[in-house]
Formats: C-alpha cells, structure tokens, sequence
C-alpha cells in the first residue's frame, strides 16, 4: 500500500512539474497580434526599371485601395542591382487570401498594370514577417535614405538570441545618429532571420554615425554579444520612392 501510495505521489508531483519545465523552453514574447508584413523584391530588367516604377506610380491607387502600403524602395547599394524592395501590411492570413482574389478579379488593375509589367520582371520574392513584441514601426521625421540590415542567426529562435540581439539594436538606437523604423522576425522564408529597417538623413550621415557606434563600448559590447549568435548578415542602401508612404 505505501509503495502505491508513493507511486501515486510521484506521478501526481511529475504532472504538476511538468508544464513548468516545458514552459523553460518558451521562445520567449508571444506573437498574440495577427498583423503581418510580406517583404517583396523584385528583380527588373536593367534597362525597364524606370519604365516599371512610372508604370507603377500611375496605378499605385488600383493596389493600395485592397491593401496597405507601408513603404516602396529602389535598391542604390546591396547585392543585385535594377531591384525594388516593397512592404504590404495584413490583418491576417485570411486577409491576404481575400486580397489576393480580388486582385485575380479585378480587371483594371490586370490591364492597366500586371499584364504590361510582368514582362519587365525578372524574378519575384516574398518573405512573411512579423513585428518583433517589443518594437513597433516608426515614421522618419522628414525625408532620407533607409537601410534593410539583415541577420540570419543560429537556429533556436529568439528563445536562444532575442534578447541579446535586442540589446545590439538599442545600443544603436541609443546613439541617436540613426532611427528606427522597424524589426521584423522571417515566418515564412528563411527561418531564424531578423531584418532591421533603419532610417538616416543622407548616405553620408549614416556612414559618420557608423564610424561613431564602432568607437563607443556600450555598442561593442552588445553586438559582441549578440554575433555569438550570428551566422551571416546583410545590408542593401534603399532609397523611396515618390509614391512610398514611407519617405
């Protein structure tokens, strides 16, 4: 009967242990809010890319009366170049779903801007990303030049890297000589990436207040801490176009 009785208790104590332990593993803010951002990239050809961005400005208000637009970019610096960068905010999933049908249906926007254009592309990505819990995007005081920094970290998650790559992006931030627009966490593409959107007033003021942060030891020693995490990073100079929200 003791033995029972003492069989009893462990397995009673192992339940009610249980969810603490796995609640150890949490990877950290929950993602409770269903807003999303897609990231699209399209890649033109070298000599259609102002044919594509006039073609766009003219119809720009056929596709932001279905969704919205946050920002719209040409790439100056960063990989491949002839390449714009645009950003759509959701509510949902289903809230894409829904967009995407009615842009199938709706003929104006078919003829006047997708049919023409789609022979001026040459690839088309899409990455699904969320806002990181602690930040929330940001508009520029006045026109400039935006930077896309983006790190792919080690598997994990933010459970293993969150914290210490939220300390890297602060110290920057707290240095005043650039401003923060956003942080957004990859769902669907590459997994365990973080794109940082910055915002600076000319190419030339971003660069001094790089060399600047390279010289002050709160920011060494946060991004010292934050690439033991890091597998690879990149950065494209975007600058906005005239029919982007985002200046």
């Amino acid at each position: 009967m003791l033995v029972l009785r003492s069989a009893l208790t462990r397995a009673l104590a192992s339940r009610t242990l249980a969810p603490q332990v796995c609640s150890s593993f949490a990877t950290g803010p929950r993602q409770y809010d269903g807003t999303f951002y897609e990231f699209r990239t399209y890649y033109l050809k070298p000599s259609k890319m102002n044919e594509f961005l006039e073609n766009f400005k003219k119809n720009a208000h056929l596709r932001t009366a279905h969704s919205e637009l946050v920002g719209y970019w040409s790439v100056e610096f960063g990989g491949r170049m002839n390449k714009v960068f645009h950003i759509w905010k959701y509510d949902n999933f289903a809230h894409r779903t829904e967009v995407r049908k009615a842009l199938a249906k709706d003929k104006e926007w078919q003829e006047q801007f997708l049919i023409p254009n789609l022979a001026l592309i040459d690839k088309q990505e899409s990455e699904i990303t969320y806002l990181v819990p602690w930040c929330k995007i940001e508009k520029p005081p006045k026109e400039g030049v935006y930077e896309l920094a983006t790190f792919q970290m080690k598997p994990g998650g933010p459970a293993l890297w969150g914290d210490a790559f939220k300390r890297a992006v602060h110290a920057h931030v707290n240095l005043g000589y650039t401003k923060l627009v956003g942080v957004f966490h990859t769902e669907y593409g590459a997994l365990n990436r973080v794109h940082v959107l910055w915002w600076n007033e000319s190419a030339d003021s971003r660069a001094a207040g790089r060399h600047k942060s390279h010289e002050d030891p709160r920011v060494v020693a946060a991004v010292r801490e934050s690439v033991n995490y890091l597998v690879s990073q990149q950065n494209m100079l975007l600058i906005p176009t005239s029919f982007s929200p985002l200046k």
